[in-house]
């Protein structure tokens, strides 16, 4: 009797995750295109002139997130005179990958050079944000006649003491993770998404409808929140695999992040970040929280034109 009834809640749970699914993929629908590369198809929004003299400004986000939450505060206004390209990390908004395991900055990065390679896209410019963080420093040691230079928001580069919370440690494991996924994740996450977002942006507030207006519910899907726990539990790892290579970067790096972060340490990873790649430029802000591009969007903006401008100056000399 209990065994029917557990299976009974279970299927009920599922047809409403199915329901819910379908509700929220309605309400935001794909904004851009579809690009396929190996083990992935990456949604991007490109967006902005095309014959701007500087490099293209490619966006992106972080964890337990998508593009939105890049295109919103900041993108739209770079766009008015400049090309900026909005993607989805695999696994994350519009975007899918064929393998859930393919979670790291290394492979997640080999995706996104094919996908700018495709688009015809030379050198650019990376803004990234939080996790993405590692993303953007492993193109760059990967991919460096792809990244002309990094404004880096808040991110992650280091291994940190601890780990990445509980659940996602369980959402990650076999079986158990898909069966809450497909079931509990997104009636749960509906009743608790604003207050993890309000524990994001301390002590800044949440901008008013935010959530809604960043399709932030796109995350309790269980593709995508399969992919993002996956995506969690093994950057630490990542990162202790890459964080040695750092002074090898050449790209120049502009990072911006707060003092009282309480979700990427600026001491574990700004700091010293800035203190190994080679000319990188840190601006700590006192009493801002993790969610720079929303808390300072002029400043971002201002540090992501100065180095638009540098490119272009050096373009230009470099053709006389």
């Amino acid at each position: 009797m209990v065994v029917a009834i557990v299976v009974a809640a279970l299927v009920i749970l599922a047809l409403v995750t199915q329901g819910g699914v379908w509700l929220t993929q309605r309400a935001h629908p794909a904004q851009g295109k579809m690009v396929e590369v190996a083990g992935a198809t990456l949604h991007i929004v490109d967006i902005g002139p095309r014959d701007s003299a500087s490099p293209p400004i490619v966006m992106l986000h972080g964890a337990s997130s998508n593009l939105e939450v890049m295109r919103q505060p900041v993108g739209d206004r770079l766009a008015k005179s400049h090309r900026v390209i909005l993607i989805d990390r695999p696994g994350h908004g519009w975007s899918t990958r064929a393998n859930l395991e393919d979670s790291t900055p290394q492979i997640q990065g080999r995706m996104i050079d094919e996908a700018l390679a495709k688009l015809g896209i030379g050198r650019a410019i990376l803004v990234v944000h939080s996790w993405a963080g590692a993303l953007g420093a492993r193109m760059a040691l990967d991919y460096p006649e792809r990244v002309a230079g990094m404004v880096m928001l808040a991110p992650v580069a280091y291994p940190w003491p601890g780990g990445v919370g509980r659940y996602n440690k369980i959402v990650a494991t076999p079986v158990i993770g898909p069966l809450l996924a497909y079931t509990i994740t997104l009636p749960l996450g509906k009743l608790l998404i604003n207050s993890g977002v309000r524990g994001v942006f301390l002590p800044q507030p949440v901008p008013d409808g935010y959530v809604e207006n960043t399709a932030s519910s796109l995350l309790l899907r269980p593709r995508e929140f399969l992919a993002n726990a996956r995506d969690l539990v093994t950057l630490k790892a990542a990162v202790a695999e890459q964080s040695p290579r750092y002074a090898n970067i050449k790209a120049p790096i502009t990072i911006i992040t707060g003092d009282i972060d309480k979700t990427v340490s600026t001491n574990i990873h700004s700091r010293p970040l800035a203190a190994t790649a080679p000319g990188a430029k840190l601006i700590v802000l006192p009493g801002l929280g993790h969610m720079v591009q929303n808390a300072v969007p002029d400043l971002v903006i201002s540090e992501i034109e100065a180095m638009t401008g540098r490119m272009a100056q050096n373009t230009a000399a470099a053709a006389n």
